[in-house]
């Protein structure tokens, strides 16, 4: 029975390689996966779906009883990734318009893949999921403000619209994970055996979409929209993992803090990006979905063969 299961342990555990074999197929070839332009946000859905499945509900619970250290991860969400691209924007050689794209994309809410990478890398998922519900909804007053105030432009977002797609791609599914490891009885532990899987292989596609949609413009990159994106996502991990150990959290806490800092909606990022400005700026918002996902998928990968700590 073990055995059963091991083609899906292997996909879970090469979350890395396979989002780069999938970023580097839809840049030679795009067709390959712009068939998932309507049905991108559903694989989002899937991935929650996955976590609902994984959650234990008891986590769930104590973390809510913690209102302090969500708020605490939320301050830091939303003050540290937004002055990392504002350096970005300030220090680097850009043009006007690609500068804008690393602040809106550091202005977005952590992205709804770290969940994934937090459970596969061992870390608190309830506080993972927690964090990255509650960004997400306050996502629309703080994003615009955010842009707004660093880069000097003013960023609609449609409250209720996006109010929905979360409804749909993080609250039902997540709900409806947690209620079939309700209704499976005696068979969730192969549902616990295969969702992370079928979350590895939501995040590819998601992942490879984002790179078939940008083809033409990652082309025309330069090396310092490279550099950015890789400091960037580095130094946001860094500083989530050292707050985390100023706020005294246990170790799986501070994993899960550094995740949840260093990965952004970088997706929402982008869709804000072609939406409201010149293609350009989706740039960052394109490429830092790659990176971010092949940082964070290594390093869970290695910290499945090195567990993590729980203690100070």
């Amino acid at each position: 029975m073990v055995g059963a299961y091991a083609p899906a342990r292997w996909v879970a555990r090469n979350l890395a390689l396979l989002t780069l074999l999938g970023a580097v197929a839809a840049y030679l070839h795009p067709p390959l996966f712009l068939v998932f332009k309507t049905s991108f946000l559903w694989f989002f859905a899937a991935t929650m779906l996955a976590v609902g499945i994984v959650l234990e509900p008891a986590e769930l619970r104590e973390t809510l009883r913690r209102p302090g250290q969500i708020g605490l991860g939320l301050a830091t969400q939303f003050t540290v990734m937004p002055l990392l691209g504002l350096l970005a924007a300030l220090l680097a050689p850009l043009p006007q318009e690609i500068a804008l794209g690393f602040i809106i994309v550091a202005c977005a809410p952590g992205a709804m893949a770290s969940n994934v990478i937090v459970y596969l890398a061992g870390g608190a998922v309830a506080y993972s999921v927690a964090l990255t519900t509650f960004a997400t909804l306050l996502a629309p007053l703080l994003t615009p403000a955010l842009v707004k105030w660093l880069g000097g432009v003013f960023l609609v977002i449609p409250f209720w619209p996006m109010v929905k797609t979360i409804v749909l791609v993080v609250v039902l599914p997540l709900g409806a994970g947690m209620l079939l490891r309700r209704l499976l009885g005696a068979q969730v532990q192969a549902a616990r055996a295969l969702s992370p899987a079928l979350a590895a292989a939501a995040i590819v596609v998601i992942c490879s979409y984002a790179v078939a949609a940008n083809q033409e413009r990652i082309a025309q990159v330069g090396a310092w929209v490279l550099l950015m994106v890789v400091l960037v996502n580095g130094l946001g991990y860094l500083a989530g993992w050292w707050l985390a150990r100023c706020y005294r959290f246990d170790r799986r806490h501070q994993l899960t803090l550094a995740i949840e800092i260093g990965m952004q909606n970088a997706g929402l990022g982008v869709a804000l990006a072609l939406e409201h400005f010149q293609p350009a700026t989706a740039l960052p918002g394109a490429l830092f979905a790659v990176w971010c996902i092949l940082t964070a998928a290594g390093a869970s990968a290695w910290l499945r063969r090195h567990p993590v700590s729980i203690r100070q």
